[in-house]
């Protein structure tokens, strides 16, 4: 895997290395190098050579650094010279981050990765309201999909079923986590959040729709909608990523014949009345029972928050409400 050194003047480096553990979980081959005010440059560039030495491969290695020209930049801008493998990119920021922990999937080596994440890293510096940001400078509209009422009743497109690349239920919706963790893994053309309350609130439909990844159009539909859009040939050739608030929300999907047969069990938000189970969900009997009822249906969950979690056990999280549950009546 190619390691990844964060170089910062101040703490920057070590802040948007939690920030990125946040949004895409903890990550190997990573370290954090920074310039305080008591350091020289020869300090500094033992630091950086100190954790290079932590990775497995020292030799494909891509540092993301603050300021070209700084001294992060320019101590191991020299170091550089005897590892012809190695590559630098300046101005770091979060979304160069994310794209470079998804680019390692995929790619092999630090100049591949360095040439990939630069677009993605400069359309992170974004503007609003939009009309202040220089034409120039605004990142290419993705193309819309053609709209589905435009195609006649009865067309099949594809193999006439609906794909979902993922099916969430997540308190928070369409998030830093989903917008970019998630997204990048299951590659969706659309995001579609299912929910009665949100499809009539029109401020959370906006913010939704707003929070959508460059190239991938977000939808905010009531329940009844996506039961009638998973029985539409027309959407045969979409791959969907769909998102539930409450597993109550799913159920209703699922009864209603959408074909679901795993669930990414994300976060479910606590409140009065509901037993802390994880780290991030917490249920009351109502949820419980819900839950049951779907995987009595053959639905398969996977409880976890990032693709970098390891997945918790659905039966020992079902367990633990109950028996909290029953502590507290």
């Amino acid at each position: 895997m190619v390691g990844i050194v964060l170089a910062s003047h101040g703490d920057l480096a070590t802040g948007i290395k939690m920030t990125g553990s946040m949004v895409f979980g903890d990550q190997e081959a990573t370290a954090a190098v920074t310039l305080m005010p008591s350091m020289g440059p020869d300090d500094f560039r033992k630091k950086v050579e100190e954790a290079v030495a932590t990775f497995e491969d020292q030799e494909e290695v891509i540092f993301l650094v603050d300021l070209w020209g700084g001294t992060p930049f320019n101590q191991i801008s020299a170091l550089a010279e005897s590892h012809e493998k190695w590559a630098i990119v300046t101005g770091l920021n979060l979304p160069m981050l994310i794209e470079a922990y998804s680019a390692r999937f995929t790619m092999n080596t630090a100049h591949d990765i360095a040439a990939h994440i630069f677009t993605e890293a400069r359309n992170g510096v974004r503007v609003k309201p939009e009309s202040l940001q220089p034409e120039e400078a605004k990142p290419a509209a993705a193309a819309a999909p053609a709209p589905q009422g435009a195609i006649p009743p009865g067309t099949v497109l594809g193999d006439g079923h609906i794909k979902f690349v993922l099916c969430r239920v997540d308190t928070r919706l369409l998030h830093g986590q989903v917008a970019t963790t998630w997204t990048k893994m299951t590659n969706p053309d659309r995001i579609i959040v299912v929910s009665d309350a949100v499809a009539h609130d029109e401020l959370r439909k906006t913010m939704i729709q707003q929070a959508a990844p460059p190239g991938v159009k977000a939808h905010v539909i009531p329940i009844e909608k996506m039961i009638e859009v998973a029985k539409d040939p027309r959407f045969g050739a979409t791959k969907a990523m769909l998102l539930f608030e409450t597993p109550q929300d799913l159920l209703k999907c699922v009864e209603g014949g959408v074909d679901i047969k795993h669930v990414n069990l994300g976060s479910m938000a606590h409140s009065v009345g509901k037993v802390v189970v994880t780290n991030a969900i917490a249920m009351d009997e109502a949820d419980v029972k819900c839950l049951e009822d779907l995987a009595a249906r053959g639905i398969e969950f996977d409880v976890r928050k990032v693709p970098a979690d390891s997945p918790e056990s659905f039966d020992a999280m079902i367990n633990k409400a109950k028996s909290e549950l029953a502590a507290q009546a």
